[in-house]
């Protein structure tokens, strides 16, 4: 079988003079290396496509494969993650991690959690800003939390973030709607641990294989800011889930992940709400798999799972998917 490679490999971006910000979601080459071996010692062999406008330029030349491992986030838009499988639908190639419209959901922050409410899995309150006139409207209970609707790797999220007044959710929200050209999402601040957990697999067979807590040093803020994912080197520390937190882990990521259809491996984001119970954050469908410093290898490590192990898994579910 021969599988192709699609990502974003920030080198390429920081070269046309893109910021590192506006990069923080795409690959190092250790990545894409990485990722590259464990299909290899999984008996497939690979090919490098790269970017969606690679892909697209392959496609007109007849080029095909049998699979896609497509890790590719995109730059601009809200369909920016959509586009890679989209494409592929479009020219019957299977691949990997899960559709377009599962990826658009996910990344609308806004849009995943109405449909995880709905599911019947907790998750905080929470009001959209599209224009400034928006907080007017908000009746949520102080302190309130706001970032990007559409962002990752903590984009958007500082200090600030934590907001106590309606004069300081006016002046966040207008930085946020202003630096973004986005609407922003606001909901009740959740005070309690956070975790990370893992995911693996499709559907009725998709399982956790860990969650860690995600725990800060005295010195910086309390949860995941753009500065804390990019710097994460004393700054947070990592622990493993046991016991019966890690089921009621379980239970809200396994109930998000198929809510909203997501597919062979990514990772869902908790943290304790006010009253004591988990709570959804987000899902992250298209997670990083940097080998070292990725958040799903790092928790899998934790709890005795190899990278060959991760990539085996999400492997053997696609394959599944399409061909059994």
């Amino acid at each position: 079988m021969k599988i192709g490679l699609t990502y974003d490999l920030r080198s390429d971006y920081l070269k046309q003079g893109y910021s590192l910000e506006e990069t923080a979601e795409f690959d190092k080459e250790s990545t894409i290396e990485g990722i590259e071996q464990a299909i290899a010692l999984a008996g497939f062999q690979t090919e490098r496509i790269g970017h969606v406008q690679s892909l697209m330029k392959m496609l007109l030349e007849n080029k095909r494969w049998d699979l896609v491992f497509n890790i590719a986030e995109g730059l601009y838009g809200e369909g920016r993650e959509s586009l890679v499988p989209a494409l592929l639908d479009a020219y019957k190639i299977p691949y990997v991690f899960s559709g377009p419209v599962t990826l658009g959901i996910a990344l609308n922050k806004a849009f995943a959690k109405q449909i995880v409410r709905d599911s019947d899995v907790n998750t905080p309150a929470f009001h959209v800003v599209s224009q400034l006139s928006d907080i007017n409207e908000i009746t949520l209970e102080y302190p309130l939390f706001a970032k990007p609707i559409s962002e990752g790797t903590g984009k958007g999220i500082d200090a600030a973030s934590v907001i106590n007044s309606k004069k300081e959710l006016a002046i966040v929200c207008t930085n946020l709607l202003k630096k973004f050209n986005q609407p922003v999402l606001v909901e009740e601040f959740l005070p309690g641990r956070e975790f990370t957990v893992g995911v693996l697999g499709s559907g009725q067979a998709a399982y956790v294989p860990g969650a860690m807590e995600i725990i800060y040093n005295k010195e910086t803020e309390n949860f995941y800011t753009y500065n804390n994912k990019e710097n994460y080197v004393g700054r947070v520390a990592y622990e493993p889930v046991k016991g019966d937190l890690l089921e009621e882990c379980k239970y809200v990521s396994l109930n998000a992940w198929r809510a909203l259809n997501c597919l062979d491996g990514g990772r869902v984001d908790v943290k304790i709400d006010r009253t004591g119970k988990i709570s959804f954050i987000e899902v992250n469908p298209l997670a990083g798999l940097n080998p070292v410093i990725s958040d799903l290898p790092i928790l899998c490590q934790l709890n005795n799972i190899s990278y060959q192990q991760i990539i085996d898994a999400i492997l053997k579910s696609a394959i599944t998917r399409h061909f059994n």
